[in-house]
């Protein structure tokens, strides 16, 4: 029986990566004299590490290797604190929305007594921003778990975080369904064994999703139609009934 839903978020829960992550990089970048520029491209190659930190020590080592030196991971620390504050300023001015059905599917899990978690590679500081800038303050309550950040020592595509959530809510994998977007997603997900649903965007669009027992466009809404890209669904948008038909019938 489906017990729980278990969110990734950047990509999943909104659109954060192009125009959220990314300026806010730039713009940190800028602020501390840096001639460090990610272009959409760029970010799309960098998206190949999940964390922050991780992806600005990546570009350095692979794209800047004139940066090494033995205080960069003081500074990329710093980079990131500033980067997170912009990011927030973005979310705050209404840039960042929940993608097309996320807040209508989360609402409805809620009225039904469903289990909610955030497992994320992003900051804590990211997530209860993105949250309470779209859902609401109060909504970071919704979540028993809100694994994110530095939580465990290997990120996605590691299965780490999503163990460690389930260790956390006392569940095995076959009562969770996750939701994310990225070929590092699915991979941690099916170290996890946990059965899972992708929504891909602009950067993931082209990655291999095998494991994935479902494949959309984005969750739909009654008025705007999703499109399934792999998998079967019953339905014109994702609804908590047809999750728990597809979960019953081990199709999802």
């Amino acid at each position: 029986m489906l017990q729980a839903l278990l969110f990734d978020v950047d990509g999943t829960l909104a659109d954060t990566e192009k125009d959220g992550h990314r300026l806010a990089f730039n713009m940190a970048f800028k602020e501390a004299g840096l001639d460090w520029h990610w272009d959409e491209a760029l970010y799309g190659d960098l998206l190949v590490v999940t964390g922050g930190k991780e992806r600005m020590k990546y570009f350095v080592e692979n794209y800047r290797p004139d940066y090494m030196h033995n205080k960069l991971t003081e500074e990329i620390a710093e980079l990131q604190k500033r980067k997170t504050a912009f990011y927030t300023q973005l979310l705050s001015e209404g840039s960042i929305p929940l993608r097309s059905g996320v807040a209508r599917l989360i609402n409805e899990a809620r009225a039904a007594g469903l289990r909610l978690a955030i497992v994320t590679t992003t900051t804590p500081e990211n997530v209860t921003a993105l949250l309470t800038h779209t859902l609401g303050k109060e909504s970071i309550d919704w979540f028993e778990v809100i694994a994110a950040g530095d939580i465990v020592p290997a990120k996605k595509p590691a299965p780490d975080i999503y163990t460690y959530t389930l260790d956390k809510m006392k569940l095995q994998p076959h009562q969770c369904l996750a939701f994310e977007d990225s070929f590092n997603g699915i991979r941690s997900t099916n170290g996890a064994c946990i059965p899972t649903l992708v929504t891909i965007n602009d950067y993931t669009r082209d990655d291999d999703f095998t494991g994935a027992k479902l494949v959309l466009t984005d969750l739909g809404e009654p008025d705007a139609a999703m499109q399934v890209l792999s998998g079967n669904y019953d339905g014109h948008y994702v609804n908590l009934d047809g999750l728990r038909q597809l979960h019953a019938k081990g199709n999802i």
